[in-house]
């Protein structure tokens, strides 16, 4: 593989893989288990069919049939994997393939390797809510098992909320491997609010065991979200100060400069706490806050993060902002149209597309210091941050000239991880100044390219790794903390503060950050390193 081809990847063992990936890997079931003697068997012929359905949706079209493009180019997934789409249109490989190329980033020279991944592919077309489609996809996929002794299915479900419950009962009944392992995927919404997701959890809880469940949030895939665990437990320099006593607030940061116009249907129906802080930035709230784990494993992993959100009370409307943008006459393109300007969106909604919400942790780690989680369309950048504000250095000798320390995990875009310190200035000066001590991942590893999210998330799946996926308590415990205020403001019909498109949204989210305590000083802004 080309040196600009190389991936940063981990096995379940922890080691490095920089070059092919090792297909015993796709053998392995889950952590907590060991191989079956199937997989140890050198002579058995095994075949993984992997069965995307909703396969004529956007989420297949621009993400996840992308992706196997890129697993199969760099030879990630086991040799000889089929896919298999389902959905209730009327296409062949052949339309799929002029629906998904465009967001396949091909180059120069890689036409004949993409009309290779596509002969492995192939089209089943059928209802969602009927027997006889799945039992047709059964035998198709019973077709390409044939001669081999363990076939294993993987199944991706990318659907809708309405069909969900008749696929997933079809699948159960219809489709599972009778010789190997079947695994399901599971896209959000996982729910919209506690009962909702119980009942979800409860009907897969019914068809499917655990362990063959994959909740997938594509956040916890991100390289620098799955630096936190790294960074936190392989450092002793961080752990004395990762507590209240060091900590003065932490703050996490999700920032779109678009809006939704033209989309703004589908996420009026969920807005921007149920479609971000819900799930994204409480997965992050988790691996910052959790006390290390007994082990790597999946298991003991997802428990701290279990006990994170056990020691959380549900937030309150007081300790959040909310906001709609409006539009900005002096905005190009769809910045001058407001939320409510778009025709998909109902009149008069009040479904905010910003919002801050300040939490508390209240166990003897964190007890006290705010988790401010903050997230918004049609702001003034794209940005996706961790930021840990320390306390001032106590007994101040240089006339209050010295800002707080930083630590900030830089998530997306130009993945960084650096601290903001104060320093003598250069030269024959004594004066303070703040600089940082920076670790930027374009300037430090140029030559190795960095995965998708979805990329590392189905290698998962197929090795049986369900570290990055969400469990059903886990799950249950964030809907407990978030359900009470959405309700409210259904049931009070709170209406959000207007704020202008590419701002930074409304100035009511500053005043409430700097009650908690976080100091903005506005002096020193981080910068990415030109490329050399």
């Amino acid at each position: 593989m080309a040196s600009d081809n190389k991936r940063w990847l981990f096995n379940l063992k922890g080691k490095v893989r920089t070059k092919k990936y090792n297909f015993d890997l796709c053998r392995l079931t889950t952590s907590s288990q060991e191989k079956s003697p199937a997989a140890m068997d050198k002579n058995v012929k095994e075949q993984h069919l992997l069965v995307v359905f909703g396969a004529s949706g956007d989420l297949a079209k621009k993400k996840i049939y992308p992706t196997l493009w890129y697993l199969y180019k760099d030879d990630l997934i086991p040799k000889g994997t089929k896919i298999v789409g389902y959905a209730r249109s009327e296409l062949t490989v052949e339309k799929l393939r002029a629906k998904t190329e465009p967001f396949m980033k091909l180059k120069d020279g890689e036409k004949g390797k993409v009309s290779e991944f596509f002969k492995v592919c192939y089209y089943v077309q059928g209802p969602y809510n009927e027997e006889s489609g799945f039992k047709k996809l059964n035998t198709e996929l019973d077709k390409l098992g044939e001669g081999k002794d363990v076939v294993n299915r993987l199944f991706y479900l990318a659907l809708p909320p309405s069909v969900f419950i008749d696929a997933s009962e079809n699948i159960k009944k219809f489709c599972m491997s009778s010789k190997g392992w079947s695994r399901v995927v599971i896209e959000k919404p996982f729910g919209k609010d506690l009962e909702s997701s119980n009942e979800l959890s409860n009907h897969l809880a019914s068809l499917f065991p655990e362990d063959s469940m994959y909740r997938i949030d594509h956040y916890l895939g991100k390289e620098m979200v799955q630096n936190l665990m790294v960074l936190r437990f392989g450092n002793r320099i961080f752990g004395p100060v990762w507590c209240r006593e060091s900590v003065k607030s932490v703050i996490i940061t999700f920032k779109e400069p678009i809006g939704t116009y033209g989309r703004g249907g589908y996420f009026d129906e969920y807005g921007i706490i149920r479609d971000v802080m819900q799930n994204h930035l409480l997965q992050v709230l988790c691996l910052v806050a959790m006390e290390k784990p007994a082990s790597k494993k999946s298991e003991d992993l997802r428990n701290e993060k279990v006990k994170v959100l056990k020691c959380m009370s549900p937030i309150t409307l007081g300790d959040t902002v909310l906001g709609q943008y409006i539009g900005n006459p002096s905005a190009e393109g769809d910045g001058k149209f407001g939320y409510l300007d778009d025709s998909t969106v109902p009149k008069g909604s009040i479904t905010p597309t910003f919002a801050t919400s300040v939490m508390y942790i209240h166990n003897e780690r964190w007890d006290g210091v705010p988790f401010i989680l903050k997230c918004g369309k049609a702001l003034n950048e794209r940005k996706a941050e961790v930021r840990i504000q320390f306390h001032d250095a106590p007994g101040d000798i240089f006339e209050g000239r010295c800002k707080r320390n930083e630590l900030v995990v830089r998530l997306q875009p130009n993945e960084a991880v650096y601290v903001k310190l104060m320093i003598k200035e250069a030269g024959m000066s004594f004066e303070p100044s703040e600089s940082e001590l920076d670790l930027t991942y374009s300037e430090r590893y140029k030559h190795v390219k960095m995965p998708d999210a979805y990329e590392r998330l189905i290698l998962d799946v197929f090795s049986g790794n369900q570290s990055h996926f969400v469990r059903s308590d886990e799950l249950a415990e964030a809907w407990r903390i978030f359900t009470p205020i959405l309700h409210q403001i259904e049931k009070e019909k709170i209406k959000p503060i207007p704020y202008k498109f590419g701002s930074r949204g409304p100035l009511e989210s500053d005043e409430l950050i700097k009650k908690c305590g976080f100091v903005y000083s506005g002096t020193y802004k981080w910068q990415k390193k030109p490329e050399k």
